[in-house]
């Protein structure tokens, strides 16, 4: 497949976000259908998008891998998932809009103070910038090893193309735009996904019931793990785990949220949460089956798989199997890639502009202006962390700094949880120093545990983070309780930000 081929494949895919864009923002430009698309959203449109939205480019490429070294055990973990969105859709959603917010860590100030809000934001702008920069890095790096290299173009030039083609159709109506559009390169994904899995068994020479009995029999679509406690795979580590990620990092995520804060009324967003959930249980399965499928082919014509797992895809679809595959490749990749850092970077302006800035408390026009600036700010933000990360040039490093995103999302975790389970006040001015010492002790735990027994935390490591985040607020809940006084939750929101 031609490098001319994979730019008119972008070219053309872009076009087509574009023409959306103008479409659902040609007559509502201002932050109140940036930061909640006017809460008109259709709440099946909304789910379909949030698939997208979960699976990022590097989820493209890393689910297949992941067979080979655990089978099909991180299923485990989407099972869990499940559960948890059950728990977000009746905890967590009605309280965001019962508070009618634009951002939901004001929740967070509501309850306890300003120094719990700000802590708590900081902690979701830190993590989703890196996660998401990181995300871009592997798709871009991907893009300039099948293209660009043969062009002369330099990687700096195509991160910031790349960037800008998500600024341009986010930047009038942002997440009343991204609705629609992650709702489009969902359905692209999954396409393509399915056309994936049917390319490769042609390649298998299997038709579908031989394919089926194939994977059945397979001892790599092994699903549950019962038996080995010390395992990572252990079946009650991954499913519990799974619940509390899915509560934290789509619960306690501006991003994922702002999307569920569009729907019409609480009705509609719970009905996305589970039809979400449900459909999220198939996606993956979907991306574990074409990892089963390439480790067949690649046993059956005796091909040597890359040391690392995130390269068996790209290798397979660039050297040995057709061009059609190749091409489902680039657009899969590129579908997961946008619709994942486009709503990062709605979410990233919404909570920098909210929750830093107050713009709620400015004239709309001024509002608009200073969320503008923001956008463009923050889409400079990740071209300069992307350049960084190809500076040093390690996976080693990238696979670290997702590891320190993660740590950010446990004292989340512990604040809204003492906040929703307890009645209790705590001194607001304490908690930023509780929410640095948590991580802290968790990796100083995880490091211990390695030196001394050879035990290595996983998941289980967001929970305890979280605990200690709880722990920390309950002792300083004794501590001058009368420092803060929360603020009534039947407030009424600034107009420009009331519910439609």
């Amino acid at each position: 497949m031609s490098g001319e081929s994979v730019i008119l494949i972008i070219v053309i895919y872009f076009l087509v976000l574009m023409l959306i864009s103008f479409i659902v923002g040609r007559k509502s430009t201002d932050n109140d259908a940036f930061f909640l698309g006017n809460r008109q959203s259709p709440w099946w449109i909304v789910a379909i998008g949030m698939v997208g939205s979960s699976v990022s480019g590097v989820s493209f490429v890393s689910v297949p891998g992941m067979v080979r070294g655990i089978d099909f055990t991180y299923m485990q973990t989407v099972f869990g998932f499940f559960f948890g969105y059950v728990v977000i859709a009746n905890v967590l959603l009605p309280l965001y809009y019962k508070l009618n917010l634009t951002s939901i860590y004001t929740y967070l100030e509501q309850r306890f103070g300003k120094h719990t809000y700000k802590t708590g934001a900081t902690y979701f702008l830190l993590s989703k910038t890196i996660g998401a920069s990181a995300r871009l890095y592997v798709v871009a790096l991907i893009l300039q090893t099948l293209v660009f290299d043969a062009w002369n173009v330099s990687f700096a030039l195509t991160v910031c193309g790349t960037i800008l083609l998500i600024w341009l159709y986010t930047f009038r109506s942002g997440i009343k735009t991204i609705v629609w559009t992650d709702t489009l390169q969902t359905l692209v994904m999954i396409v393509a996904l399915v056309l994936l899995v049917v390319q490769i068994s042609q390649q298998l020479d299997l038709n579908f019931s031989e394919l089926i009995k194939n994977l059945i029999h397979s001892d790599k679509t092994r699903i549950f793990v019962f038996d080995d406690w010390h395992s990572k795979q252990n079946f009650f580590k991954q499913f519990f785990s799974g619940i509390f990620i899915a509560i934290v990092m789509t619960g306690l995520d501006q991003d994922m949220m702002q999307k569920n804060l569009t729907c019409r009324n609480l009705r509609d967003a719970k009905k996305n949460m589970y039809w979400y959930g449900i459909s999220f249980v198939p996606v993956n399965l979907l991306f574990l089956t074409v990892g089963a499928m390439l480790l067949m082919l690649a046993t059956q014509n005796n091909i040597v798989l890359p040391a690392m797992a995130d390269q068996i895809l790209p290798m397979f679809a660039t050297t040995y199997l057709s061009k059609t595959v190749m091409v489902l490749f680039v657009i899969g990749i590129i579908a997961a890639a946008f619709s994942s850092a486009d709503s990062a970077l709605a979410a990233l302006t919404t909570s920098f502009s909210v929750d830093i800035l107050d713009v709620q408390h400015q004239d709309k026009q001024k509002a608009k202006r200073t969320r503008m600036i923001i956008h463009v700010c923050i889409s400079l933000v990740f071209a300069l962390i992307i350049m960084a990360f190809k500076a040093v040039n390690n996976k080693s490093v990238i696979d670290a700094i997702y590891t320190i995103a993660s740590y950010t999302y446990g004292p989340l975790l512990g604040m809204f949880t003492f906040g929703l389970f307890t009645k209790l006040k705590t001194n607001d001015k304490a908690i930023p120093y509780v929410a640095v010492a948590s991580p802290l002790i968790c990796a100083i735990l995880d490091y211990v545990s390695k030196t001394f027994w050879g035990f290595s935390f996983g998941y289980e490591l967001l929970m305890m983070n979280g605990f200690f985040t709880f722990i920390g607020m309950l002792i300083f809940s004794n501590i001058n309780p009368s420092t803060h006084q929360p603020i009534n939750i039947h407030h009424s929101p600034p107009d420009s930000y009331r519910d439609h």
